[in-house]
This record gives structure tokens, C-alpha cells and sequence, in this order.
């Protein structure tokens, strides 16, 4: 059998032969006439793992004949990114492909800047994560970002067919694909993880000819995979519990599901950074100190890290779990957004404008603009959405002794106005 995985033994060369991403390797995608014509730029390619993005990457070195560098940036560090630029500074239009770029930290990335810039390389920047999040701006600007989708059953099981049909080694043997959900499910939406499973799976039934079940899947992935994957439909079922027992207010089960995802390996900051998302979306003004704690919280464990960071990512879950809960900010906001989508862009009412010069005072604009300060309790009746949706109604304060505060206050100043 040979020892290179299945994966690695289908990854195309050409991008014509890409299974998926078609908005990238159509004849009229920006990237394709980009490779074709020999121009490609810095960019970054940013997606779930097992879509294409280390493919892509070495299409790109393959199609335009380039000088081609990798580097890990697990095991990668400032001393090799320099290294790799001295040998660029002999060289005509190197490639470097970094993945998993996002793990750089500011100063490896700024080790990059000049000689992207320069055109010294052509950086190829491979994230699971969102750039905007986790790569400087700086070099960020100086690189096209193409976002790769995952993968769906259509193209997974086309993967499937050509390793089939075209790899020399399953080639030997006669494989029916009776049932495929199992090895979908396993998978993902991981097109390497999906085709070394296969491999496995085949290998582990070892009969000619083989037919492949769903609960054969099963037995031989129970015995040989890791069935949690940070990247595979098991991580985003466990955060999908996650997310649902906090909401659901249970510290018991939220805190469980934490574990899952910290013995799995998942990534501290993914981990925080939906809490946040958490604090605003299903607890909001019913405890507004959540959205404190956990953006603290997302803030101490980029500095601390495993291990100790699963004692603060306890904390935040515990207390969020544990708090009170409204989803009427977002409520609020997406009624907001669908109003704007139907009246379009209405005009701000002439006495709300801002009139910095001459000529628009004497156009009125702010004109009859009362000052709340200027009135007892600081608040005076004015209308401030336009003439055509005045009256209203947008956020209305949940069900919880807080949100129930906002509402008596509201109702005070209003008299009835957006229904408070």
C-alpha cells in the first residue's frame, strides 16, 4: 500500500481539476485569468480546513512555474521568513506560502511587510480564521482575500468518485459505494478528511470486492478516527450545545460542553469569542455586565492560553448560563435592518441635521432641534426616526426585572409612543 494518503495523492495540479470553489477556478473568475496569465498577487485564502486552500496554493506555484516556499506557521518563526526573503532577493517571482498564517503572531507578520510590498514575494497566506480578525492590517492590505466555501455533498462525493476511479492503489480493489451518509457525516465538509476516511475504511474492511455501509463506516471510525474534529460536523454540533445550554440557562450542561471543546483542542479564542457574541444575543440588557465579562474574558485568554485559560472560559460560562435572559437588542437590530431594507434611504429630518457651515443654517438645517439637557429630567418630546416611519416601533425591552426598568422609564418619557 502506499504510504502517501489518499489525499495528498488526488491533489490536483491543475485548476481545472479543482473539485469546488467554481467562484475561484471558473475561466472567469478573477484568480483563474490571474494564474493563467502568470499575474497572481499576495493574497490570502481564508476557509474551513480540507476545502482547497493548500491546493490552491500549490495550482498557483504549479500553473505560473514560480520558485515555491512553505512554511508552517506552527513550527515557522521570524528567522525563517527572512531566510526564505534572502533567497527571494536572487530569485524571480517566489512564492511563499505560509499556512495557518493566522497563528503568526504581530512581529512574524511584520517580518513580511517590506518584501511584499517590494514584490520580493508573492505571499500565499492560508486561514481558517477571519483575516480581519487575526491578520495585521497592514499586510492585509497589501493581499486579495478569496474566501473558499465548504464543501457540500455534491463535491464530496465527487471527490469520492474520481479517487475511485483514478487513484492507482483503490483502483485494485472493487468498491461499491452502497451508503455514504457516515462517511459525509464524519467528514464534515473536509475534502482530505473525507478521502483518507475512505482510504481507512477500505483498508479496514479488506474484502474484494468492498462494499461500503454506513455501519461499517461507523465501527471502523469508532476504532481508528478521532470522531471530534475542530473542523468537522462534530464541532459544530458541540458548539451548537454549547451555545443552546447557555441560552437555555444551565451551567451544568454549558460547562460539560466547554470541556468537550478544550479536551478537543478547540481554539481558546473561537471558544471566547462566541461568548461574546452570546452576552449581546441572548442576554443583552436583561444583565448588560455579560457583555463586560465575556469581552474580558476574550481578552484574558489571548494572554494567558491553555491550560489556565479553561479556568476564565469557566467563569464566563458559568455566570452567562447562570444570568438572566433577553434577545430583544437583537430582535431590535434585525427589525431595524429589514425596515431600512424596505424604505430605503429616507431623509434625516431637517431639524436633526448637523449644520457646520453658512449656507446650511440658512437651509434650516437643525433648525427647531431641541436640546435634551435644556429640559426637566433631561428629555424632551421631539420625533427623531423620518416623517414616514415616525411612531415606530423597533426595541421593545424584554421580559426580566432590568429590561422591565427600560420599560417603566421609557413609558414615563413616551406616554404610550412605540407602544411603551
Amino acid at each position: 500500500m502506499n504510504p502517501t494518503p489518499l489525499a495528498e495523492r488526488m491533489r490536483p495540479t491543475r485548476l481545472e481539476d479543482l473539485i469546488g470553489q467554481e467562484h475561484l477556478s471558473s475561466p472567469s473568475s478573477f484568480l483563474h485569468k490571474a494564474i493563467k496569465s502568470g499575474n497572481v498577487p499576495s493574497l490570502i485564502l481564508w476557509g474551513p480546513p480540507g476545502v482547497g486552500k493548500t491546493t490552491i496554493a500549490n495550482i498557483i506555484a504549479n500553473e505560473i512555474k514560480a520558485p515555491f516556499y512553505t512554511l508552517s506557521a506552527i513550527s515557522s518563526g521570524v528567522k525563517d521568513i527572512r531566510e526564505v526573503i534572502e533567497k527571494a532577493k536572487f530569485q524571480m517571482g517566489v512564492v511563499l506560502f505560509i499556512d495557518e498564517i493566522h497563528r503568526f503572531n504581530k512581529s512574524q507578520q511584520d517580518a513580511l511587510l517590506g518584501a511584499v510590498e517590494k514584490g520580493i514575494i508573492r505571499l500565499i497566506g492560508a486561514t481558517t480564521e477571519n483575516p480581519s480578525f487575526e491578520v495585521n492590517s497592514a499586510l492585509l492590505s497589501r493581499c486579495q482575500v478569496f474566501t473558499l466555501n465548504p464543501l457540500g455533498k455534491t463535491e464530496m462525493e465527487a471527490m469520492m468518485k474520481q479517487a475511485l476511479e483514478k487513484d492507482v492503489e483503490l483502483k485494485k480493489v472493487s468498491v461499491e459505494l452502497q451508503e455514504t451518509d457516515a462517511l459525509l457525516r464524519i467528514s464534515g465538509g473536509d475534502g482530505r478528511k473525507l478521502l483518507n476516511l475512505l482510504e481507512i475504511v477500505i483498508d479496514g474492511i479488506n474484502e474484494n470486492p468492498t462494499v461500503i455501509t454506513d455501519e461499517k463506516v461507523m465501527k471502523i471510525a469508532q476504532q481508528k478516527v478521532a470522531l471530534y474534529d475542530k473542523s468537522g460536523e462534530q464541532h459544530y454540533d458541540i458548539i451548537s450545545a454549547f451555545i443552546k445550554s447557555i441560552r437555555g440557562s444551565d451551567p451544568n450542561a454549558a460547562v460539560y460542553w466547554l470541556a468537550r471543546m478544550i479536551e478537543g483542542g478547540e481554539d481558546v479564542k473561537f471558544i471566547a469569542r462566541r461568548l461574546v457574541i452570546l452576552a449581546s444575543e441572548d442576554i443583552g440588557n436583561a444583565n448588560p455586565n455579560a457583555l463586560l465579562l465575556a469581552t474580558n474574558c476574550f481578552e484574558a485568554v489571548k494572554i494567558i492560553g491553555y491550560p489556565e485559560a479553561r479556568i476564565i472560559l469557566s467563569q464566563c460560562v458559568t455566570y452567562l448560563a447562570s444570568s438572566p435572559k433577553s434577545n430583544a437588542s437583537y430582535l431590535a437590530i434585525n427589525k431595524a435592518q429589514a425596515l431600512v431594507k424596505e424604505t430605503g434611504n429616507l431623509s434625516v429630518p431637517f431639524h436633526l441635521r448637523n449644520a457646520p457651515t453658512k449656507l446650511m443654517k440658512d437651509l434650516d438645517y437643525g433648525k427647531n432641534y431641541k436640546y435634551a439637557h435644556d429640559f426637566p429630567g433631561n428629555f424632551v418630546n421631539q420625533e427623531f426616526l423620518p416623517d414616514e416611519i415616525k411612531n415606530t416601533s423597533i426595541y421593545q425591552p424584554g421580559e426580566n426585572a432590568r429590561e422591565n426598568e427600560l420599560r417603566k422609564y421609557l413609558s414615563s418619557r413616551w406616554k404610550g409612543k412605540y407602544g411603551y
